[in-house]
């Protein structure tokens, strides 16, 4: 029979690993009798670790929730997937870099040599080129909750005195990040429309509202409707503004800058692009970055486009 301290932590590693264990299985994954797992689970009880007697035929035990967050036991793969996502919080914006920090330090602390080791070796530097806003990790549970119950939130937008203008009112539907910045979907009851707030200008008031029922939100895939938003796409995942041109280089040096566009090969010299963007200023602009003669085949507006900018960019020059 193991002794006494290695049968608790056996036991309670087994307790971690699925929601309801039958003393009887227990007893003979440790190779006891079912009279020392009710003793090693009294123990157990009385160093804090909420643990529960089932009822039933075979009866048994499981680990349940408590007032405050007991030793826990982790293998190898989660102690080290762990410790990476600790390491990496920093990036995240979520406000809880110190915290992270803090955590991590605890964890690697008790970790064997050999886990040490493989930590220690993994650094990671963030680049951005601007910091992104921290968000208080007590917004982003507010907001968090309230897309979990359903619950009309009522909330400050931006940075102006709030006695100024009354709450905003919005269904929080989804709850994202994107460049290291998180963000609120939600329908805008006022002004009946989808939005996405940024959760850093976000303060919520309490109590929040009503439950409602989700509507879904369009195109029914909601990384391809904030991808959507953010490049100016309408609703269907559409640009407003797509035209036609023709470059005189070859394809094979359009192609790898034209994440979502058609390039068509014309020649050794010559290729038919076409693209999108969210203006018609933005797509000329974005076409005349390839160092080529340009030959608009269409629409008109693009054309259009193409003039202005061209006597924005005279006068610039004189």
């Amino acid at each position: 029979m193991p002794k006494t301290s290695a049968r608790l932590l056996a036991l309670l590693s087994l307790l971690q690993a699925r929601r309801d264990w039958p003393g009887a299985l227990l007893a003979e994954r440790l190779a006891v009798s079912p009279r020392t797992v009710r003793r090693d689970v009294d123990r157990l009880r009385e160093l804090g670790y909420p643990i529960v007697t089932t009822k039933g035929p075979d009866g048994g035990y499981r680990l349940g929730a408590g007032t405050r967050l007991p030793p826990l036991l982790f293998d190898d793969e989660q102690a080290v997937a762990l410790s990476v996502a600790l390491r990496i919080a920093t990036t995240s914006g979520a406000g809880i870099g110190e915290a992270a920090a803090r955590a991590l330090n605890t964890v690697r602390q008790v970790m064997p040599a050999r886990l040490r080791h493989r930590i220690d070796t993994f650094r990671v530097t963030p680049v951005e080129r601007r910091p992104a806003p921290q968000v208080d990790s007590g917004v982003l549970m507010a907001l968090g909750a309230a897309v979990h119950a359903r619950e009309v939130l009522r909330f400050d937008y931006g940075s102006g005195d709030p006695a100024s203008a009354p709450p905003r009112r919005a269904e929080p539907h989804h709850l994202v990040t994107r460049g290291g910045r998180w963000y609120l979907v939600a329908w805008d009851l006022d002004r009946d429309d989808w939005r996405t707030f940024r959760a850093d200008r976000v303060t919520p008031r309490t109590p929040t509202g009503p439950r409602f029922t989700p509507r879904e939100v369009p195109g029914g895939d909601v990384a391809a409707f904030v991808a959507g938003r953010f490049s100016g796409s309408d609703d269907q995942g559409g640009v407003p503004c797509r035209g036609q041109v023709i470059l005189a280089v070859p394809a094979a040096e359009v192609s790898p800058f034209v994440h979502d566009g058609v390039v068509e090969e014309l020649g050794p010299d010559r290729c038919r692009l076409t693209v999108g963007s969210w203006s018609w200023h933005a797509l000329a602009a974005g076409i005349g970055r390839f160092d080529a003669d340009v030959e608009v085949v269409g629409p008109a507006e693009l054309k259009d486009a193409f003039a202005r900018l061209a006597r924005r960019y005279a006068e610039a020059a004189r």
